[in-house]
């Protein structure tokens, strides 16, 4: 499993999906298309690279994503020796060729302008400076974000009844992050408080994260999983076993809309129809104020293939259209609790995430 690092990785764990070798100065990412069956770590030395390992899904998860996108504008800065100005064009460049991967993270664009801002700092340094400057802010993102996803799980496991059976949908453990996870942060924190909880998996079509990431990564933390398919869900809500519901998020709006993976609007309208709480837990680089409702948050439209093929079977016919939009928004009116590391925000009475501007 190891990834053979020349230093520890900053996200404390023994594996993880993103990280920077600075005896290579490579970045470094988990290949999350091969879970649970292989794990393989890729590097790449370009930020072309890595802008097309994020579109093919080597790397996937908002906070991820930002994370691997700060370390290949660093490398960016590596490869420029010009002068300031050429600098900040390649900067720019490379910005706008990331940005276009994943139009619904915002973490993407969140990263970007800070590295960006960056940029504007160093310019006129030398540029073995300029890239020691940027290296050293992308770290900083990436350091920042494990901590808040521990500060997240502490707050959200708060809410966690002892022997709860929680649901979550898609991945929002350590492989979508720095490190710890967002939802399940919540459950880490809550598994290591002592409660007795256990964890129904949504399979989560069609990429099927939560059957090939979440459940590995819970089972490789020795808390229960059961994975489920996705039109199960209802079922155990209506026999009453589901007592707890935390998912991630790839951008809140102003009013508390949450942008989630596909299928998470479904499981927030069950849970409200049984009484459960419906959370979510995602960091403050993914809240977006300039966004004000979900109505304004574009949903990626991603390949017919992913549909049509599970692995290397055909399940739709050769000719047959099929509809892929990546992700769904929940009304703010259906989620009890926003967990990101300034705070608590109460959607479902009317708290917005605005009350934790800093």
């Amino acid at each position: 499993m190891s990834a053979d690092l020349s230093r520890a990785p900053l996200s404390g764990a023994d594996w993880f999906a993103v990280e920077f070798d600075p005896a290579t100065q490579e970045v470094v990412m988990l290949d999350q298309r091969l879970l649970p069956h292989e794990v393989r770590y890729h590097r790449y030395r370009k930020a072309d690279e890595v802008a097309d390992a994020i579109r093919d899904m080597v790397v996937r998860g908002a906070p991820a994503i930002g994370i691997a996108v700060a370390y290949a504008l660093a490398m960016v800065a590596r490869d420029e020796k010009g002068d300031g100005q050429m600098f900040l064009v390649a900067n720019g460049t490379a910005g706008r060729i990331l940005n276009a991967t994943r139009p619904t993270a915002v973490n993407l664009a969140w990263a970007i302008a800070r590295m960006s801002r960056k940029a504007g700092e160093l310019y006129d340094l030398a540029p073995e400076a300029r890239y020691h400057g940027m290296l050293a802010e992308a770290e900083a993102i990436h350091r920042e974000d494990v901590a808040s996803c521990r500060r997240m799980g502490e707050l959200g496991a708060a809410d966690v009844p002892d022997g709860a059976v929680i649901l979550t949908h898609c991945n929002a453990g350590a492989l979508a992050t720095g490190g710890y996870g967002t939802a399940l942060g919540v459950i880490r924190a809550a598994h290591a408080q002592g409660k007795n909880v256990r964890v129904l998996a949504d399979e989560t079509r069609p990429y099927l994260q939560g059957a090939r990431l979440t459940a590995w990564e819970l089972h490789q933390d020795g808390i229960p999983v059961e994975v489920i398919t996705d039109n199960m869900a209802g079922h155990f809500f209506q026999t009453g076993e589901i007592g707890f519901v935390v998912v991630g998020s790839d951008r809140i709006a102003a009013n508390s809309d949450v942008a989630n993976k596909i299928g998470t609007y479904s499981l927030a309208v069950l849970a409200n129809q049984h009484d459960v709480p419906f959370t979510v837990a995602a960091p403050w680089s993914s809240v977006d104020l300039r966004t004000r409702s979900g109505a304004d948050i574009p949903i990626e439209e991603r390949s017919r293939d992913e549909v049509a093929t599970i692995g290397n079977a055909t399940v739709v016919a050769a000719g047959i259209p099929c509809r892929h939009p990546a992700f769904d928004i929940t009304p703010a009116r259906l989620v009890d609790a926003i967990y990101t590391e300034r705070g608590v925000v109460h959607p479902k009475i009317g708290e917005r995430p605005d009350v934790l501007r800093g």
